[in-house]
């Protein structure tokens, strides 16, 4: 990380360091905190959810939660997959945007508890939506869905000095420990489905609803927090 006083030059262009930039509406700092992406995403969600707030009591409670999926949801799932191994702290002020979200939808009151209402609307909490996606990403790049310079990035465990004769090799194809994990939890959640045993992989593109819909079941589940959702409602 250059220092903030410290100017390069390129021809006759002089660049001048920054400490936080912007790539894909994403701000990222030299730290790779994430903390003013996050305190900036955090801000534009609550700015959309106070002006749904006066629209609630003509609005009915279906109509409402499409809004805030809409706004709101759409902007946390977002290039969420960079908040990856984010301490909790970190990623707070965005777990209180969904209990707002939650809040507007059901009509709460402020002393109303607000998890029963994320549990009716099946709505993964931020760490859990950050899993959903790495999952989507990774699946995707194991059935060649996914663009060269993301499946560039991984590289097969039987190719990595000293790990081919560990039983993770015969998995594929791997990147790190947190990539493992979602491999893990990739594999059991798509061969999990809340009312059969016959949900199997398969190469098309049809096929990935149906499975993300079994991992989401799956995600969901496995939160000890959170009870199962209804069989005929997916997550948000």
């Amino acid at each position: 990380m250059l220092p903030a006083n410290r100017v390069i030059s390129v021809g006759q262009s002089v660049i001048q360091p920054v400490t936080v930039v912007r790539d894909l509406d994403v701000l990222t700092d030299g730290e790779l905190s994430m903390r003013q992406h996050v305190t900036r995403l955090s801000q534009t969600c609550f700015f959309h959810l106070r002006r749904l707030r006066s629209l609630r009591r003509q609005l009915g409670r279906g109509v409402m939660a499409r809004f805030v999926s809409a706004l709101v949801l759409s902007r946390l799932d977002y290039c969420n997959a960079v908040l990856t191994g984010l301490p909790a702290s970190t990623l707070a002020p965005l777990q209180r945007v969904l209990h707002a979200a939650a809040r507007v939808v059901m009509d709460l009151r402020p002393r109303d508890h607000v998890s029963p209402a994320v549990r009716d609307l099946h709505w993964l909490p931020i760490k859990q939506r950050i899993e959903f996606k790495l999952c989507l990403l990774f699946h995707k790049t194991l059935v060649g869905h996914s663009p060269e310079y993301i499946s560039d990035l991984l590289t097969s465990a039987a190719d990595v000095s000293g790990r081919p004769a560990l039983r993770t090799a015969s998995r594929g194809p791997i990147g790190s420990s947190e990539i493992e994990h979602v491999s893990l939890l990739l594999e059991r959640g798509i061969n999990y489905h809340p009312t059969s045993d016959s949900c199997v992989r398969r190469r098309h593109s049809g096929a990935i609803s149906r499975h993300f819909y079994s991992l989401g079941h799956f995600i969901f589940r496995s939160n000890q927090s959170l009870r199962p959702w209804s069989e005929t409602k997916q997550p948000v």
